[in-house]
């Protein structure tokens, strides 16, 4: 359940755990700036209280400034990295029930204990990753690492680095959709442009070969021609990044990330174009089932 401005993640998995209470719970990388760790314990621990014997997966991220500071008035730290390190320490201490006081540059607790009673299962930390050292901060602080808007070949890189930190579990969003790749590749590319923009993925785009194209988007960009951003993605970046195509497309898509090292291949359904979109979604799930 992702979180952006619109259905609060926490509310509508709630929800979901009293009607499916079989069917594990995770919520998208949730912007760290909206919730403090105590907060988001309470959340998370809430959650997983609701549905005791099935997983509950919390996703964090430390966003941008747009989201965080132009959507939502959060402060956005020049220091991600020691922020997402503070912020990922203090969230693993409050879900351990027990008395944490903490002191540091961006958080201050004095004395919080979680009253939720957990039993043995605890809801699993996700951090969303892209480059070297947040890639690194997560196999050393997180149980997962959810890696995303990558081509599957930059994923072995990706593990490569999250290995140094240590032995967290590969996720990856595979932006696949069963539609017509032509169709699609106009608000892919409107979409993929949407991240270029953004500096973390810029260098994330780089680091997996597409610098001809980032160059060409922020330059464009900067001109204020927005038509000519969004051409610049190429087709090479495009298909190797948001595929389109029939079910075998979809499913090789998903075999190559798991070849490449992703544990848990997340599908996120990119069903652009598609003249009726609910069945172009079953069809994507029915094509990597």
């Amino acid at each position: 359940m992702a979180e952006v401005t619109g259905t609060e993640a926490f509310t509508i998995l709630g929800s979901v755990a009293a009607t499916m209470p079989t069917i594990s719970l995770g919520t998208g990388v949730l912007a760290m700036q909206l919730r403090p760790p105590t907060l988001l314990a309470m959340a998370a621990a809430s959650l997983q209280a609701l549905s005791p014997d099935t997983d509950v997966l919390v996703g964090v991220g430390v966003s941008s400034p747009v989201v965080a500071s132009a959507w939502h008035g959060q402060s956005f730290s020049d220091r991600p990295i020691a922020y997402a390190r503070e912020f990922l320490t203090l969230f693993r201490e409050c879900l351990t029930g027990e008395s944490v006081t903490f002191e540091g540059d961006f958080f201050s607790v004095r004395r919080f204990r979680l009253g939720v009673d957990l039993g043995e299962r605890r809801p699993r930390i996700i951090l969303g990753a892209l480059n070297r050292d947040m890639l690194r901060l997560g196999g050393a602080l997180a149980d997962g690492v959810l890696l995303n808007y990558l081509p599957a070949s930059h994923v072995p890189w990706c593990v490569s680095q999250v290995r140094t930190g240590g032995p967290a579990t590969i996720y990856a969003n595979v932006h696949v959709g069963a539609t017509d790749r032509d169709a699609a590749a106009p608000d892919a590319r409107r979409d993929l442009f949407s991240y270029v923009v953004v500096d973390a993925y810029a260098r994330s785009f780089r680091a997996a070969g597409f610098g001809d194209e980032v160059d060409a988007v922020l330059e464009a960009h900067a001109a204020g021609d927005r038509a000519a951003a969004v051409t610049a993605i190429s087709d090479r970046m495009l298909d190797a990044i948001s595929i389109s195509g029939d079910a075998p497309t979809i499913a090789d898509a998903v075999t190559a990330y798991r070849r490449a090292g992703v544990e848990v291949p997340v599908v996120f359904p990119v069903v652009w174009g598609a003249p009726d979109r609910t069945a172009a979604l079953e069809a994507t799930l029915n094509a990597v089932d």
